[in-house]
């Protein structure tokens, strides 16, 4: 008697073990692959957390530049009185006058005395003052060099970030790590995920999941840099130029925020073709029933591009939109390239 059915039957026993799990197995699986997909996002919190303040100057540069802009127009228009001292280049000769009753070394100087003083720069990027020469003071002078106290320098731009409470920057900092503990797991993520969807999935379409996590992590850093570089210093520029008559204050944990909710988004948004790569390998998606509904697609795609853009305009939601809207006809040549009939349960066994 021939033992080829019999063999044929472990095969296809062996292959489905893990399909047939009870759900008490599937909720003891999804426990274990969170747990691990938890200690790598532990892990690179606490990385993320070490370089939480060279992450978050990162995010922050957009902002900055924006204010500098905004800085420069109403300059340029003449708003307010005061001009920052950071406009001044090094070595420019200033009028240092004394706000307040000082004592230099035993010497009493009344507030508005003025002295002739010099811009400088550190090498971290901080602003101070020194005596431009040597200054006659009573019967002692100070000498060229002398650092003065300047209470009132610093980045314009800087400033105008702001925490409201005595924790704000450290809570601050917490979220910082943490969103970027997530960017950095995004593959461990993604990989934890495959795994609990794989057993559900034939033999031979567990396979797709270098594809998978590939595409997924690409496109995920794709739109996340699409949404820093291009789309949210738009967003940023049209807001302020609203408010160019006025000074802005931004509060820091709002910004974060805003930055973080586009970055993500968009990273999300970007794996449109992920998943339709996904989808048409396993059969569940052909480019014939995208190109049918086209235009529910697309109402959907301006749907989100307006949720995720911070402004009202059309410009700027635009900009959100037209990279989905590529993304939508990227995928449809991906689902004609690799879409294929998923096989029967009766095809798979027999395979």
């Amino acid at each position: 008697m021939s033992t080829t059915p019999i063999n044929a039957d472990e095969q296809y026993e062996d292959s489905s073990e893990e399909g047939s799990m009870s759900f008490l197995d599937h909720l003891d699986e999804l426990r274990s692959r969170l747990f691990r997909a938890s200690i790598a996002i532990a892990l690179s919190f606490i990385v993320c957390f070490i370089f939480s303040d060279r992450i978050y100057a990162f995010l922050d540069k957009p902002v900055r530049e924006a204010l500098d802009k905004i800085q420069k127009v109403q300059l340029e228009n003449g708003v307010g009185q005061l001009k920052p001292l950071d406009n001044l280049p090094d070595d420019a000769i200033v009028d240092y006058v004394f706000s307040q009753d000082a004592n230099l070394d035993g010497i009493n100087i009344p507030a508005g005395t003025s002295i002739p003083a010099k811009i400088k720069t550190e090498e971290k990027g901080n602003r101070f003052i020194v005596t431009a020469n040597k200054v006659v003071l009573g019967n002692r002078f100070i000498d060229e060099g002398f650092r003065l106290r300047a209470d009132a320098i610093g980045n314009y731009s800087r400033s105008s970030v702001t925490v409201h409470t005595l924790q704000g920057g450290f809570n601050l900092y917490i979220k910082v790590a943490f969103y970027g503990a997530i960017a950095l797991s995004i593959p461990a993520i993604l990989w934890q995920l495959w795994s609990f969807i794989a057993p559900g999935l034939y033999e031979h379409e567990r396979k797709y999941v270098w594809p998978f996590v590939g595409m997924a992590t690409f496109f995920f850093f794709l739109g996340a840099a699409f949404a820093y570089y291009i789309a949210f210093p738009r967003a940023i520029d049209f807001l302020l130029s609203v408010s160019q008559n006025f000074q802005p204050l931004i509060e820091v944990n709002e910004y974060f925020d805003l930055i973080i909710t586009i970055i993500l988004g968009l990273g999300l948004v970007f794996q449109i073709p992920t998943v339709v790569y996904f989808l048409a390998r396993l059969g569940l998606m052909t480019h014939t029933f995208m190109l049918r509904f086209w235009r529910h697609s697309i109402v959907v795609i301006f749907i989100i591009a307006a949720l995720l853009s911070p402004t009202t305009d059309i410009p700027n939601m635009m900009v959100f939109a037209v990279p989905m809207i590529m993304l939508y006809l990227l995928s449809i040549g991906i689902a004609w390239l690799v879409a294929k009939p998923r096989p029967s349960d009766d095809q798979a066994e027999a395979a």
